[in-house]
């Protein structure tokens, strides 16, 4: 005899309690999977306020040492910087003296922690440029090959500093290969490279611009970031970064562009890395601060978006409050 009855189907089951969901959770998000980016100042005894980044600060060197040791001790393991200089210039020649605040960063960094921090070093002359862009200008035209050279430079005397990845974000054709010739040649095979695979030209970037002080003085920079509308030139660029030698890729923006994340984590053969940028934090701690939702639950849901997307790592600026507050497990 047949029966036509049909039990009810009870997803609800494996949501009863936390353990029951946390039993079958399908993505993971740890502190191991965060790295905090970490904005460094001349001088010493400097600590700096962003203001349209609530609970980011610059920091001089000695002051850095401080917050990366405790970022070690609640779980985290990297930590990725960027530099203002004391001074600019067209040519953003700061970025290439071995004494420059990035380098003696990274050298206090290593010397302090040795290999029990991975430390990543922002490749680019935005910061370092009067003009602002991320290469060298003539008659209006970011120069591509000039400007690659001078990045060979920056990442050369990053990686004599002790840099564990160097992390060229300027979107410049032909930099990773070119890089990846430089550091052979000097003797650093075994520094790794980051590459900003898929960085696009996005709205999202204007706090970082006020932290850093690298706005464009003219112009924008859609002639070298890549255009909002596209995700196949995302793999174009993926394709070109693993022939040219990155150890690891970059999407940037990460929440707005969480479709280009998984298409490329799905192609990657090495670890992808996204990049949660400065706008998408600021909207994130402005409606907590405007009681339009709970901080903690919102950037724990952002963050494992991310990780649910594909990435196997993630830059936040939230990744300090997740770690020392124990919003994750270790």
């Amino acid at each position: 005899m047949t029966s036509s009855f049909e039990l009810p189907r009870r997803p609800r089951r494996l949501r009863r309690s936390e353990a029951l969901r946390g039993l079958v959770a399908e993505t993971d998000l740890l502190r191991r999977h965060l790295v905090p980016p970490r904005f460094v100042l001349p001088g010493s005894g400097r600590r700096e306020a962003v203001a349209s980044m609530p609970g980011v600060e610059r920091l001089s060197v000695d002051l850095l040492l401080g917050e990366v040791e405790h970022d070690l001790e609640a779980g985290l393991r990297a930590v990725m910087l960027f530099g203002l200089p004391e001074t600019k210039d067209a040519r953003g020649s700061a970025a290439t003296e071995a004494e420059d605040i990035l380098p003696r960063a990274v050298r206090a960094l290593k010397e302090r922690f040795g290999a029990d921090l991975v430390v990543m070093s922002d490749v680019c002359l935005c910061p370092y440029t009067d003009h602002g862009h991320c290469g060298l200008v003539q008659d209006g035209e970011i120069l591509n090959d000039p400007s690659v050279r001078r990045l060979q430079d920056m990442a050369r005397v990053h990686a004599e500093a002790g840099a564990d990845f160097v992390c060229p974000s300027d979107m410049m054709d032909g930099r990773v290969g070119a890089i990846r010739t430089a550091l052979d040649g000097a003797g650093f095979e075994h520094t790794g490279i980051l590459a900003y695979t898929a960085k696009y030209a996005s709205a999202f970037y204007g706090p970082f611009r006020d932290a850093a002080s690298s706005a464009p003085a003219f112009g924008d920079r859609r002639s070298y970031q890549m255009d909002p509308r596209n995700a196949r030139e995302a793999l174009r660029e993926l394709d070109l970064d693993l022939e040219e030698g990155a150890d690891l890729v970059m999407v940037k923006p990460a929440l707005a562009y969480l479709d280009v994340v998984r298409r490329v984590a799905e192609l990657s053969e090495v670890p992808v890395c996204a990049y949660n940028v400065s706008g998408e934090y600021s909207m994130v701690q402005l409606a907590a601060r405007e009681g339009l939702g709970e901080l903690r639950a919102l950037a724990l849901e952002v963050l494992t978006a991310i990780r649910r997307a594909g990435a196997d790592l993630i830059l936040s600026y939230h990744a300090s409050q997740a770690a020392r507050e124990g919003w994750l497990p270790a």
